[in-house]
């Protein structure tokens, strides 16, 4: 039997990770990529009896390789809060999803696990740009305000390093930094003594500073679209950049559209949570789009295709 774990690259994905591994340590096989590279479960070449815990990637675009791995015998836990459409119906498969706007995975793993390592699902929470959230069980956690400051950073910092085209754009690969996690019960240890964090936290506020200087290409009331350019540090950039622009034009819809090293362009869209227009609905248009109600994306958007999705983009979410 092998045990196969499963997982985003971001912070979400690896702070869930990290209270599964806590709880159920021994051996483990993980599969992950950058934060965009989500059809991971094909992969796996299950076998029965295989155990495979996946988190943080939609079921509905893994879809195949779940059917592939629970034909096969393996044991599937399921966590993510994606998009996942029809659900397969498999005595070997165990679903905890959930699609609402407040959740991320890392709080369906905290909720499986009753709480047992919660300072990490406030990390993975704050990573995920669940600011509401992250406070909310930081305060049940009965941490002081320094404290949560130091699990929102750190938080922050996982989860831009997740964001690149390829691992080689990253500061530290997934897996590496899974394996530099994983001997601390408590983040905040981990944050105070870890050389990773500061090169992440330095790097980010690189990057930030960088990006700080960017203008929108296209603004409409009500959307906002950025063009970045064609270097690492604003494709690492892109994902946060993204949350700090909703912040920053609160009511707007933004989209962040970001150079592939191989033509076309990786899209990702933010709406506030009042929009009446989902930005998951509106990336599915789209081929390789998807996502949840207030942040999604497009994995590969064609360079002919950039105009009219711009044109669509802003009459989608400018008012009328």
């Amino acid at each position: 039997m092998t045990r196969y774990y499963v997982f985003n690259g971001d912070a979400d994905g690896l702070c869930a990770l990290q209270q599964l591994r806590l709880t159920m340590p021994g051996e483990a096989t993980l599969v992950t990529g950058v934060k965009r590279d989500i059809e991971l479960l094909a992969r796996v070449k299950a076998a029965p009896g295989d155990q495979i815990t996946v988190l943080d990637v939609s079921l509905d675009v893994n879809r195949a390789g779940l059917v592939a791995a629970l034909e096969a015998g393996a044991k599937v836990a399921y966590f993510d809060h994606h998009h996942a459409g029809e659900v397969p119906a498999h005595a070997g498969l165990e679903a905890h999803l959930d699609p609402s706007p407040n959740v991320c995975t890392s709080i369906l793993v905290d909720r499986a696990l009753a709480g047992q390592k919660r300072l990490w699902a406030v990390v993975g929470t704050y990573g995920d740009s669940l600011t509401d959230e992250g406070n909310a069980l930081a305060e049940g956690a009965g941490l002081g305000a320094a404290d949560a400051k130091l699990l929102k950073d750190l938080g922050v910092s996982i989860n831009y390093n997740a964001y690149g085209e390829t691992i080689a754009d990253l500061h530290v690969p997934p897996v590496e930094l899974a394996a530099e996690m994983l001997p601390y019960a408590d983040p905040r240890e981990f944050a105070k003594s870890s050389a990773t964090f500061r090169r992440l936290h330095d790097g980010y506020q690189k990057d930030m500073e960088l990006a700080s200087k960017l203008a929108p290409t296209r603004q409409a009331p009500g959307a906002v679209m950025f063009v970045l350019p064609d270097e690492a540090w604003a494709r690492r950039a892109s994902g946060t950049l993204a949350n700090d622009l909703a912040k920053a034009h609160a009511g707007s819809a933004i989209a962040i559209v970001s150079p592939k090293a191989q033509g076309g362009y990786l899209v990702s869209v933010r709406v506030p949570r009042e929009s009446t227009v989902s930005a998951e609905a509106f990336c599915r248009r789209f081929p390789t789009g998807g996502g949840r109600k207030t942040a999604a994306g497009i994995n590969h958007l064609p360079a002919p295709e950039l105009e009219t999705f711009a044109r669509d983009f802003t009459q989608q979410f400018a008012p009328a």
